[in-house]
């Protein structure tokens, strides 16, 4: 119980301290699953799993849910695989980045377990996210926005992030203090640019 309390504390003084809602234990509950039966079902001890994380080899929970339970994505272990072991994740992870100062940041971001905005945490993964937000928030200043073949390239960059990201709750909007990069990036960009319909031919009278 000792290390699944310093967890907890860990977790909140990364995350904050807000409500957990039902609609939030609901999304958690179906996107995550509970370190425990993680731990039961690839055979490992949940208290070492802790100390990983507590020694900064592995990331904390994705989430607490309300009922204290750590949920944790069903992939957890497998960057660690790998890389060759948690004691070689470090610099398997960082070494995915040319500049040192960015790898070393990305590490803390994915320690932190806050890393919630993939299906799949994985170097390649948060380089592409990178890559696609990037491209969707530049996209209105291109010399040819509005046209059709613009319109075209940034809904397959939308599609390529919406296929990346989860849903988010509203838990997320909290901790982050404010609006997910699915809410910019994906929902607010399909609202204000709607994807072209399809052309149709015009069919003369008789």
């Amino acid at each position: 119980m000792e290390l699944r309390r310093r967890v907890a504390e860990r977790y909140l003084e990364v995350n904050g301290d807000h409500p957990m809602t039902a609609a939030d234990d609901e999304y958690v509950s179906g996107q995550f699953v509970v370190l425990e039966a993680l731990c039961a079902g690839t055979g490992r001890d949940p208290d070492d799993v802790r100390r990983l994380m507590l020694d900064r080899r592995l990331p904390l929970p994705g989430y607490l849910r309300s009922d204290g339970a750590e949920m944790v994505p069903a992939d957890l272990f497998a960057l660690a695989e790998r890389a060759g072991g948690p004691e070689r994740l470090a610099a398997w992870f960082t070494g995915h980045w040319a500049d040192p100062a960015t790898g070393a940041a990305e590490w803390e971001a994915y320690l932190s377990g806050r890393y919630v905005c993939l299906h799949s945490v994985a170097p390649e993964n948060i380089r592409r996210k990178d890559e696609l937000t990037a491209a969707i928030r530049s996209a209105p200043d291109e010399p040819d926005a509005g046209s059709t073949a613009w319109s075209a390239r940034l809904h397959a960059l939308v599609d390529d992030l919406d296929a990346l990201e989860p849903a988010f709750t509203g838990y997320d909007r909290l901790r982050f203090g404010g609006p997910t990069s699915r809410d910019t990036c994906i929902d607010a960009v399909r609202a204000r640019y709607p994807r072209p319909g399809p052309v149709t031919a015009a069919r003369g009278g008789r």
